[in-house]
């Protein structure tokens, strides 16, 4: 009986799950193509121009930076957080793990304003002292993202590689390998789909982020020339409008989570297929 009614109980909360994103999915889509229809779906999804009290709703600066800030911020947080997770698993001295560890779990759980805070206060003073511009910019919301997304890589790496069995390791050796070569060329590739759904969550991370990006990025909704110039990204474009959006604005602000959770669709689906093919 109690496991009749545990199951019952998993069973529920897993509905649930679905539920609610089965309902986040309804609102969006409900609210959002309507504006898509009104404004045009070509003028919405190809138009340069941003600017409510004029009826121009052409979101491809946003669709622009958010693309740039995520390329930039994988850039910078994916070798790091990989080579993190293998020097974790087969380089670390244990006194050193039992310091650094806890340090990355912590750093999952700052808020993001936090994050704003330090990119205000180091990274743009930074960029500005080092590079041209004021510091609002592409490199600078990159290297902050690149930053917070590195326990979100590392943690699900680690474990990846960790899962990989020893004997991997150990017959590299036997083949005449070095230690390096061995983790790099034997346990990497057998940990392979772990990091890349390790990486999907990052690049999940980097593209939905809002707060810190608000700080940082200078919400210019234009395509920038340069990675000194700052920019729009679709999540900041939501938070900073959404408070005073009525009527079709608000309804375009709504269109712009449709576009941002089908740009996350497609990045899924695409390492999903890298994943199948590499398997294949």
């Amino acid at each position: 009986m109690k496991e009749k009614i545990m199951e019952k109980l998993f069973l529920a909360t897993a509905c649930m799950s679905i539920l609610a994103v089965a309902l986040i999915c309804f609102f969006l889509f409900a609210n959002g193509l309507p504006a898509i229809a009104k404004i045009g779906p070509l003028e919405f999804l190809f138009g340069f121009d941003w600017a409510p009290l004029n009826d121009k709703f052409g979101i491809v600066p946003m669709i622009v930076g958010s693309i740039y800030v995520t390329i930039g911020a994988i850039l910078i947080g994916v070798p790091i957080g990989v080579l993190t997770a293998i020097f974790l698993v087969w380089f670390c001295p244990k006194n050193v793990y039992k310091a650094v560890k806890p340090v990355i779990d912590l750093m999952a759980g700052v808020p993001s304003v936090v994050y704003g805070f330090f990119g205000m206060m180091v990274l743009i003073p930074m960029v500005r002292n080092m590079f041209t511009g004021n510091g609002y910019s592409v490199l600078t919301a990159s290297l902050l993202l690149g930053i917070m997304i590195l326990p979100t890589i590392i943690g699900p790496s680690e474990a990846s590689i960790r899962a990989v069995p020893e004997s991997y390791y150990q017959g590299s050796l036997a083949l005449g390998a070095s230690h390096e070569r061995s983790v790099f060329f034997a346990v990497l590739p057998a940990a392979k789909s772990g990091v890349m759904a390790a990486v999907v969550l990052g690049i999940g991370r980097a593209i939905g982020e809002t707060m810190a990006v608000v700080m940082v990025a200078g919400n210019q909704a234009r395509i920038p020339d340069s990675i000194f110039k700052g920019t729009a990204t679709l999540t900041t474009g939501i938070v900073l409008e959404m408070a005073e959006a009525v009527d079709l604005h608000r309804e375009a602000l709504i269109a712009l989570g449709v576009v941002l959770f089908v740009m996350i669709l497609l990045i899924n689906f695409v390492f999903a297929w890298m994943k199948n093919r590499g398997n294949s």
